[in-house]
């Protein structure tokens, strides 16, 4: 295992870089306790760092938490023609916990971070002790105007301030330096290409590939805690 500084927004933070499945993973590794594994969303100029920033200083004092950025996001390694699925996603999740021999987590997934959680408790369920979704997609719905307009994203401060609107009413939240900051991130050579080879248009045919069956949701068995705006403009309540 190597450790390196954060270069997230340019703060100087405590990150590690581990091989998982042959890809190096960027995460950060904070507090002790039973592990809890973040899982950021997918919005432009996001990290592990830019979502979960205000909650690992705090979570961390009760558990450990352990929050990576997944391919294609942050700092970790961007292999060449790397397909941006589902399952990839998932097994880089597993690899992950795998090569940090943690046989069992609680995981917190935050809109695509919940799309991934779900799915890793439905296929990986001995892996998934509990789990918390929030304004997590994961179903199949028609794609709304917002959530194109994210996926849709070119960089621009005056884009990333326009997508910062959709996400939360809460002005305190969606700033001019956190979209800044964002559009900075968004902005670093590699990182915009790999945004957009995501989830290009026509846009509802990633909706419908990044949901779970009913029926496996159904038959979920963890204790699951849901946190959804009822007037989310990205993902529908």
């Amino acid at each position: 295992m190597t450790m390196k500084p954060q270069l997230s927004f340019g703060l100087e933070r405590l990150t590690h870089g581990i091989d998982a499945g042959g890809i190096d993973v960027n995460y950060h590794d904070v507090g002790t306790g039973f592990p809890v594994l973040l899982i950021h969303g997918a919005g432009p100029g996001v990290s592990a760092f830019a979502n979960w920033r205000l909650v690992m200083p705090e979570l961390s004092k009760q558990r450990r938490v352990i929050a990576p950025d997944m391919v294609g996001f942050g700092f970790t390694e961007r292999p060449h023609g790397f397909p941006y699925t589902m399952d990839n996603w998932l097994k880089q999740a597993i690899d992950l916990l795998d090569a940090m021999d943690l046989p069992q987590v609680d995981l917190v997934g935050f809109s695509f971070g919940g799309v991934l959680s779900l799915a890793l408790t439905i296929r990986y369920s001995q892996r998934v002790r509990r789990l918390v979704l929030m304004g997590a997609a994961g179903l199949s719905f028609p794609i709304t105007p917002a959530l194109d307009a994210v996926w849709g994203y070119e960089p621009s401060f005056e884009n990333m301030r326009s997508i910062m609107d959709l996400f939360a009413y809460d002005r305190g939240l969606v700033n001019d330096d956190l979209a800044r900051l964002r559009f900075e991130a968004s902005n670093r050579p590699g990182f915009h290409e790999s945004y957009s080879a995501m989830f290009p248009a026509p846009r509802q045919r990633w909706v419908d590939a990044l949901a779970s069956n009913d029926d496996d949701i159904a038959a979920i068995q963890q204790e699951i805690l849901i946190v959804h705006g009822r007037d989310d403009k990205v993902i529908p309540f």
